[in-house]
């Protein structure tokens, strides 16, 4: 969710705008205990699921906007579409805010996937992944697994510090086994270590769903 300008569509007042244009919305630091600690703040959403508002309808946020219009039309995304001065560059899907979802930091030197059980919108700091098949205490047990990191390593060029970049592009070419295929045991033992944040644990049931011996991994893991 890119806004082109957050010090204005970012705020923590709940009485800048109409209550109906506030969407809560979190950050990767909000995320970095492997649980949502949400700070306060809101997405000023000029978005609705037409398209977006009318800003006759909306009176505060209309003031709001017309207050800060020379930093809104300065921007690239303003000048290009003169009409839509007041949009953010990212459209807002208005259901993805209640939908559950696993939400992962575009920097980190390890996958850290973290549940959202559909209270929040994602900033343009995170990526998130959603599924209509997989309950998502196993999946993210997959996705916490030294194999997700693996995957990602193979394609994206470890950044300064050692960290990952797990962005869409990378995140699209972790390959999981068919949900079908996996055992009670893998399952369970997979949403247990999500629950638990034990990565250890997650490689370990991992290892098993995808039917790799743990030696050949561990050795896999070690030359990252």
């Amino acid at each position: 969710m890119a806004t082109g300008c957050d010090e204005v569509f970012i705020t923590t007042d709940e009485d800048l705008v109409e209550a109906d244009r506030l969407l809560p919305l979190i950050r990767s630091t909000d995320i970095a205990t492997g649980e949502p600690l949400w700070s306060g703040e809101y997405l000023v959403n000029p978005w609705t699921g037409d398209g977006l508002v009318d800003l006759d309808d909306h009176p505060r946020l209309r003031s709001y906007f017309e207050s800060v219009s020379t930093k809104l039309r300065r921007r690239h995304v303003a000048r290009k579409r003169t009409s839509q001065w007041f949009r953010t560059i990212d459209r807002v899907s208005p259901s993805l805010q209640a939908r559950p979802k696993l939400l992962l930091p575009d920097m980190k030197a390890s996958s850290h996937p973290v549940l959202d059980s559909g209270d929040f919108y994602p900033h343009h700091n995170l990526y998130y992944v959603v599924s209509d098949e997989w309950d998502l205490d196993v999946l993210g047990g997959i996705l916490l697994s030294d194999i997700a990191n693996l995957f990602v390593g193979a394609y994206c060029v470890k950044m300064r510090g050692g960290t990952y970049r797990f962005q869409a592009q990378y995140l699209r070419r972790i390959r999981v086994p068919d949900i079908h295929s996996l055992s009670s045991k893998n399952a369970a033992g997979l949403a247990a270590a999500f629950q638990q944040r034990n990565r250890k644990l997650a490689t370990a049931y991992a290892a098993s769903a995808y039917g790799i011996d743990r030696e050949i991994l561990e050795r896999a893991a070690d030359t990252r």
